[in-house]
């Protein structure tokens, strides 16, 4: 396929290159970001996308979904995990920079033991362009129960008073909290 025929816009192409230009890759990497970026065609197809993380443990993993179906359910919107792009990169790290470069809204569900996207809040918190585009669902637990860290309540504070954070407890809650995104 040529480049003029790639399903990959030009400007996607130039944010997978500058995320990787400092590293060296095999000729394997390569085809596989350029597989993971064709596989991403409905980011760009869509007005909106969202990139939904989270903990993929039984139970929340099924709330994950529930967050990814309701958003995808908007018209012209389409909603991912990490878990629906193939493949396996050395640098997990790379793999998520250059799909959070990519969508409209990264949307974090925190939860408790643990909420798995540890790393991505830093990501998100300690990087302008992510930060902005970034929103936290996190659920609450009872007042004697305080199930996260110093330096999460730090993170959720900084979204909090950016009003990109929105607490909740059940499901019922949790979806609302998704239709409140925008």
């Amino acid at each position: 396929m040529s480049d003029e025929e790639s399903p990959i816009p030009e400007d996607i192409l130039k944010s997978a290159t500058s995320q990787l230009d400092h590293e060296e890759i095999s000729l394997a990497d390569n085809e596989e970001i350029i597989h993971t970026l064709s596989e991403l065609t409905p980011v760009y197809e869509n007005d909106r996308s969202y990139f939904v993380l989270g903990n993929y443990d039984r139970e929340p993993i099924r709330r994950l979904n529930l967050v990814t179906d309701r958003l995808n359910r908007r018209e012209d919107a389409y909603a991912f995990r990490m878990v629906d792009i193939r493949g396996e990169w050395d640098n997990s790290i790379q793999k998520f920079c250059l799909i959070a470069d990519l969508v409209t809204y990264l949307v974090g569900v925190a939860e408790k033991d643990p909420s798995d996207f540890l790393v991505e809040q830093g990501l998100l918190v300690g990087t302008t362009e992510y930060f902005s585009k970034s929103y936290v669902l996190k659920r609450e637990y009872d007042d004697d129960e305080h199930p996260f860290g110093w330096m999460q309540d730090g993170v959720f504070g900084l979204f909090e008073n950016k009003g990109l954070l929105y607490r909740w407890r059940t499901d019922d809650d949790l979806l609302e909290a998704a239709e409140s995104l925008p």
